[in-house]
Parts: C-alpha cells; sequence; structure tokens
C-alpha cells in the first residue's frame, strides 16, 4: 500500500536547503561543554555557545547514520526492525499524571501506577515495545528516570522507549542495561532500548540533552532526537516554517552523535505540535499536530533514516469520544506516512495523562490501523470470476471455500472492546461503553496476565546495580518503593 504524504518532493528541498542556511548562517546554542569541544574539532565555528555548522560537514554526518537497526526483546530471542517501513507501536513516555480508573481523577503518577500500565502493554498484542511511560512521584527526583527503567526491566521482555532527566543519566542507566544484557558488549551487539534527547526549541541543544546524545553515541545506543516546538510559540506559526526549524535541530543533533561516535543508530524524531493560540495551551490531538509530525517524517525518509513521532495522544482528559477521533487520526495517518516508531497509545491531557483504559482502546485502533497498512491485496481474477460463476445470481458465500480459507487472512477482527453484536444482544450483555468494556479489559488482563520473569541472574544482577547506584547518589534502598 502507498504511503500518505503531504510535501512534495520540491517542498522537502527547500526544506532540506534552508536548514542548511540556518545551520551555517545562524546557528544554534549547543550549552554542553563536551559537545562544543566535538563540534569545534569536526570545523564547526563557534562564539560562545552559538555553534554554526558547515553544510559538508552536514551532509558527511548524515550520510552515516544507519538505514536501519534492530531493537531486541529484553532476553534477546527476538527483534523489531526500526527503519524502511516498519511501524513499532508504543505507549506515550513521562507523563506525570495518570487518570486513576477507581475515582476517575487525575493526579500525580506512582510506581504502582507505572508497574500496572507496563503489564498491560506487556500483554497487548498491538503494543509492540513499552515505555518509561510515567514519572513516578513516589521516589526521589534525582533517580526517577533510572528506576522508571528498573521497573520496565523487571515487568516485561519487550523492547524499550525511554530517556533520562539528568548528565549522569545515561550512564546509570546503562549499566542496568547491561547488567541485563550480560554486558556491554552484548548490548551493543543487541540494543534493547532507545533514549529520547530532546532539543529545546527554538535553536538550542541544552546542557543536559547534548550530554545525554553523547553519551547515547559513543555507547552505541541508539538515540531518537526528539524536538518539540510548538507552532505559534517556539516554533513558527506555520507547519512549514516549523518543519525547517525541527529540521535543523535534528540536524544539529545529528552531527553531534555522529561526531562522537560515525555510525551510530539515531532516529528522526519529533513532538511538533500545534500552540492553540485561543486557550493558550500546546495540542497534541490537533490536526495540524497530526499533519506536521508526518510531513516531518516524510523528511526523515527522505534521508534514509528511521522516523519516530508522537502521535495517538489526546487532548481530552477521559477516554471519551474527542480522545477517540483524535486518537485514531494520529495512529491512522502514522500508519499511512510509515512512521516508525509512534509513541503516544494511552496518553490523554496534552501528554501529560496516561490512561490504562484509553491504551486498551489505543490497542484497538492500533490494531485496525495494521490491518488499513496491508492494504487490498490482488487476487487472480480468473479464480474470482469463477467464484462468481459457481454461486450465481442469488447464491451465497458462506459456504465458498473461498470464504473458509480467506476470511482470517483478510478479516480484522477486533477484541470484545469494539461492539459488534446484534442491538439485543448488546442489551442483554449489559449495554456497556467501550470505556466499561476497557475498564474491564484492562482489569482482566491485570489479574490473569504473567509477563515473562526475569531470570534469576539477571534479577540478581539488576538488583544489585540499583543498590550501587542509589549508594553513589547518596541514598539507600528505603527511598524507593516495594513493587
Amino acid at each position: 500500500m502507498g504511503e500518505f504524504t503531504l510535501l512534495s518532493q520540491n517542498d522537502i528541498e527547500s526544506i532540506h536547503s534552508a536548514s542548511l542556511h540556518l545551520l551555517e548562517k545562524t546557528g544554534l546554542a549547543v550549552k554542553n561543554s563536551a559537545a562544543l569541544q566535538l563540534l569545534e574539532n569536526a570545523g564547526c565555528g563557534i562564539e560562545s555557545n552559538r555553534v554554526r555548522f558547515p553544510t559538508d560537514l552536514v551532509e558527511s554526518c548524515l550520510s552515516k547514520v544507519p538505514k536501519s537497526f534492530r531493537l531486541y526483546t529484553r532476553e534477546r530471542d527476538r527483534y523489531l526492525t526500526v527503519g524502511g517501513n516498519e511501524v513499532i507501536f508504543n505507549p506515550g513516555s513521562s507523563a506525570s499524571d495518570f487518570l486513576d480508573s477507581e475515582t476517575g481523577e487525575i493526579r500525580r503518577g506512582t510506581s504502582r501506577d507505572l508497574v500496572r500500565l507496563i503489564e498491560l502493554a506487556d500483554a497487548l498484542p498491538y503494543m509492540d515495545a513499552v515505555s518509561t511511560a510515567v514519572i513516578t512521584s513516589d521516589v526521589p527526583e534525582s533517580i526517577s528516570d533510572l528506576f522508571r527503567l528498573y521497573l520496565v526491566l523487571k515487568h516485561s521482555d519487550k523492547p524499550i522507549v525511554t530517556g533520562a532527566f539528568t548528565k549522569e543519566g545515561i550512564a546509570d542507566m546503562k549499566l542496568m542495561l547491561e547488567a541485563v544484557a550480560g554486558g556491554s558488549k552484548e548490548l551493543v551487539r543487541s540494543p534493547h532500548a532507545i533514549f529520547d534527547c530532546c532539543p529545546t526549541s527554538p535553536l538550542t541543544w541544552n546542557d543536559v540533552s547534548s550530554q545525554n546524545l553523547i553519551d547515547c553515541a559513543t555507547s552505541s545506543i541508539p538515540a531518537e532526537i526528539v524536538p518539540a516546538p510548538m507552532m505559534g510559540a517556539t516554533g513558527p506559526v506555520t507547519i512549514f516554517g516549523t518543519l525547517v526549524q525541527s529540521n535543523a535541530e535534528i540536524l544539529a543533533g545529528i552531527v553531534i552523535a555522529e561526531t562522537a561516535n560515525p555510525g551510530t543508530p539515531v532516529v528522526y524524531g519529533g513532538s511538533l505540535a500545534l500552540f492553540d493560540m485561543k486557550q493558550g495551551v500546546i495540542c497534541l490531538g490537533a490536526i495540524e499536530t497530526a499533519m506536521a509530525e508526518c510531513a516531518a517524517s516524510q523528511i526523515g525518509k527522505y534521508y534514509g533514516i528511521p522516523t519516530h513521532a508522537y502521535l495517538g495522544l489526546s487532548d481530552s482528559k477521559l477516554p471519551d469520544a474527542q480522545s477517540g477521533f483524535e486518537s485514531a487520526i494520529g495512529l491512522m495517518l502514522a500508519s499511512l506516512a510509515r512512521i516508525n516508531v509512534v509513541s503516544g497509545p494511552g496518553m490523554l491531557a496534552f501528554e501529560n495523562c496516561q490512561s490504562l483504559e484509553k491504551l486498551v482502546i489505543d490497542n484497538e485502533i492500533c490494531g485496525m490501523a495494521r490491518r488499513l497498512m496491508r492494504g487490498v491485496e490482488s487476487e487472480n481474477t480468473e479464480s474470482i470470476v469463477s467464484l462468481l460463476d459457481s454461486v450465481g445470481p442469488s447464491g451465497e458465500f458462506l459456504s465458498a471455500d473461498h470464504t473458509l480459507t480467506s476470511f482470517r487472512h483478510c478479516q480484522f477482527f477486533p477484541s470484545e472492546i469494539t461492539s459488534r453484536q446484534p442491538v439485543h444482544t448488546w442489551k442483554d450483555a449489559g449495554s456497556s461503553d467501550a470505556y466499561a468494556r476497557a475498564r474491564e479489559r484492562v482489569e482482566k488482563t491485570l489479574r490473569t496476565h504473567s509477563s515473562k520473569p526475569l531470570p534469576d541472574a539477571s534479577k540478581e544482577s539488576l538488583d544489585s546495580t540499583l543498590i550501587m547506584i542509589l549508594r553513589n547518589r547518596g541514598l539507600s534502598s528505603g527511598s524507593i518503593p516495594a513493587v
């Protein structure tokens, strides 16, 4: 099936040219001494922390980025391909809030909330990867990034999308990944996690993100460069203008990563979003947001490197009709655009809140999107004509061999979340809506699903690594909850 596109070839080339001009003439602010040294050695012009990037350096670094890479499960027995036309769905990352299933209230997220979400995502068939989806408010802020990764490693075997909040975060989180993988060499051979590294719009790489990107590159850990300009606030109000800016921010990140370690895996990411001029808020469910993300992915594909976007989110505060249509539009367009890593299922309230019920509903949408991506498969027309001839006028196809041999492949069978019952059957079953059915699915799944346990040796290594990190940071094991 063909890809959904919004930009012409001329548009993309114009954006590329404008970004190169911006990088060479205007430059970006880089607020990290190690990155500044790398860039100076590579031939960039530097005045204070303003860096100007020679065009030939940018294009040389672009040519070094792998076109795809593999992301492995925790036990290294399966992998996802990141790149090409592959599409990977995973819950959005780093929400500070959580929709409480029992009270219906939005509150700060906890470690228990994150564990429940991890185990649910582990069970859902169309969530290809899991993420450090909730910022845990019940642990010290200084270790909230690495403790989230610890919980994910314990409770799911799926590949991970994550990120660090501090300059030291990547180094310590890498130790935890190595503890499970069996060492640094094994982690390089079969990476288990992608790390988000986010420039600060407009046109800035801050101290923490720059160091995170360098640390990922030097360790050959895949890095997802995720600019988050707000169109009209921290980026131009037009989609086209914001694409020029975000592309320049990503290209600068690619130069940092590839000068630190040529050939390191990098993902062309994005969390571009509309800034609503009426409400004064950033909108992740807006149609312009989906358009900007799909267009940005086109640019990444023009460069021939893996792509990412935050789509499938909703600005609604509940898993309601608004949540459904905003998330479905985003996920369907992302699928048609063949964005390689799609983060966002489960998220409400402008990327700030996670909902277990919404994750279940979004998983259903992802299943439909997978069917859409397969498109309409051609068949032998002679066979079809023969079938129609044998059935003839006023016949039926239910008993035809063609139906019996083909229906399982050509039809998508939704779960109980989607109601396709006749009205009387639906009434007899309680007349429930999608939210109620999703809530039942959440509780049933969490009662019955058992994630693949971490092998004893890996668990012992992971636990001892965490204790060592806590000790090095002046904390005791009593500072973290037992979950």
